[in-house]
């Protein structure tokens, strides 16, 4: 009835959680080992140093047990429990040595060391916006001849570039060359030497702000120099072109230095400090790694990806990066803290779930609950769970963790005899109501029992075996006797005719 639908619903959990396990060959018997074993149970109990059966289980994970050898529905053998491997709800599993070596089981200790804890990272090389020159014309003027006259050409500082012509340029160095002749003449009214050393002042002013004062300058043209040594970003001049004030004709960057901007996930930023060395390594040289440093920490996160950029600044006077490049980032975290840690291999993270299989004796297994921490290379932080020096399983720990929660799963229906033989017993007086055979349960009009405190009531119990039942009929007095098997499971495993009337006897 309702409690069979519940252990149908425990039999499906317990195969999700066991079926990869079952089908491990030399993990759990075979059903022709099982047969071969049920064929002389007498052996495996009474031979001295054969391991002890204490019950057989049902082989599709029914929830039903048997003190002997006995054939499911299918045909199939019960599967023998042994007292070393009885399953229990803490998961703990027994491997004979013999198995241990077929498995291949390793372990190792949890031991308290410095973590290759790199942070690792995705970036890109961009350019490093410090040294970048723009050469932009104050004054408004044409473009007479270009000397450098390609993007991606490399110049020097100092470098000519391209020579211009312009009217304001002609007309300020004239008026400069006006106010000189008037300001050194000695026979000059005063009032006209005083007015020709303004206009020098102003002429020579707006040559300062035009950045033309000085040398390079003729009546009629200046010729533009590179501001650093680099490579021409891009170009807008072309002979004859006319500019306007302000106008970038060259836009230069110098690529001796580059920056790479590479995007740290949220939870790892406490673990970046600016002056963090790093190393830098791309797809083009694959063999060869680039130091780098942490130079600034944005501000910003990017909601989309949660991470924030991270920049670092690393030396590229050879020329290999390239901006545009895609970079991978290992970020070395500093000090020599020291930490308890376990070998990646020994971590089964389900991620709801973080555990290893911690040694607990001589072949024997038990899932160790743990809080992880920081993760590196080889190892993993260990911040609960585990002590110094405990032993854990580092190879084939998936295996047994798949037969450790199968036994957990088995625990839930398939209890040992001994905590059946401690279940409360009750009698009581009453008729069946209705029997189902299907479910093996029965509905009972029973008088009331003292020694749980129930009224008289009709309620269903469970039938021991289809035999308790055998030859009663519904509506005639029967006095039963029952169990509390725990979890409200009553289970009726005795049952006889009574005379009418016959009063309740209190439990025992």
């Amino acid at each position: 009835m309702k409690r069979a639908s519940f252990f149908a619903l425990v039999v499906a959990a317990a195969a999700a959680a066991g079926g990869y396990y079952l089908a491990q060959p030399g993990l759990l018997p075979a059903v022709g080992d099982a047969h071969a074993q049920a064929a002389a149970p007498a052996a495996a109990d009474t031979s001295a140093g054969e391991r002890k059966i204490l019950y057989y289980r049902n082989p599709m994970g029914l929830p039903d047990t048997s003190p002997t050898p006995k054939k499911d529905s299918m045909g199939m053998d019960y599967i023998p429990v042994y007292a070393d491997d009885a399953p229990d709800d803490s998961g703990a599993v027994a491997v004979s040595p013999a198995r241990l070596q077929t498995l291949g089981v390793k372990t190792a200790k949890a031991q308290v060391q410095p973590l290759d804890a790199e942070l690792r990272a995705v970036g890109r090389v961009e350019i490093n916006e410090r040294a970048i020159h723009d050469v932009s014309p104050r004054f408004e003027g044409w473009i007479e001849r270009l000397y450098v006259n390609a993007s991606g050409d490399p110049v020097k500082r100092g470098q000519a570039l391209f020579s211009v012509y312009s009217p304001e340029l002609v007309s300020a160095r004239k008026e400069v060359e006006i106010a000189e002749r008037l300001a050194e003449a000695g026979q000059a009214d005063p009032v006209a030497r005083d007015s020709a050393r303004r206009l020098l002042a102003a002429a020579r002013e707006r040559l300062r702000h035009w950045q033309v004062s000085g040398g390079g300058v003729d009546a009629a043209n200046i010729t533009f120099t590179s501001p650093a040594s680099g490579v021409v970003l891009d170009k807008k001049a072309v002979e004859g072109m006319r500019f306007s004030p302000g106008m970038a004709i060259y836009r230069i960057a110098d690529l001796s230095t580059v920056w790479v901007i590479a995007d740290v996930y949220e939870q790892d930023l406490a673990r970046v400090k600016v002056g963090q060395s790093a190393q830098v390594q791309v797809e083009a040289f694959p063999a060869q790694r680039f130091a780098a440093k942490v130079t600034y920490l944005y501000p910003t996160l990017t909601a989309a990806t949660r991470t924030t950029p991270v920049r670092l600044e690393l030396d590229n006077r050879d020329g290999l990066l390239r901006p545009g490049m895609f970079v991978h980032v290992e970020l070395t975290e500093g000090g020599v803290a020291t930490r308890l840690t376990v070998p990646r291999s020994a971590l089964i993270d389900t991620g709801e779930r973080q555990v290893v299989l911690r040694v607990a004796g001589e072949g024997r297994f038990k899932p160790q609950p743990v809080k992880v921490g920081q993760r590196g290379r080889e190892h993993v932080e260990i911040l609960d769970g585990l002590a110094e020096g405990d032993d854990v399983v580092v190879a084939a720990n998936f295996l047994i963790d798949a037969e450790s929660n199968l036994k957990a799963a088995l625990s839930a229906f398939a209890a040992p005899e001994a905590a059946k033989a401690a279940a409360k017993t009750y009698e009581a007086v009453g008729s069946i109501d209705a029997l189902d055979a299907a479910s093996n349960s029965v509905s009972m009009n029973h008088e009331a029992i003292p020694a749980l405190k129930w009224p008289a009531m009709t309620m269903d119990f469970g039938l021991d075996s289809a035999a308790v039942a055998k030859g009663l009929l519904p509506g005639e007095p029967l006095r039963f006797t029952f169990e509390d098997r725990g979890d409200g499971e009553f289970v009726i495993i005795k049952m006889e005719k009574a005379a009418p009337g016959a009063a309740a006897h209190k439990g025992h």
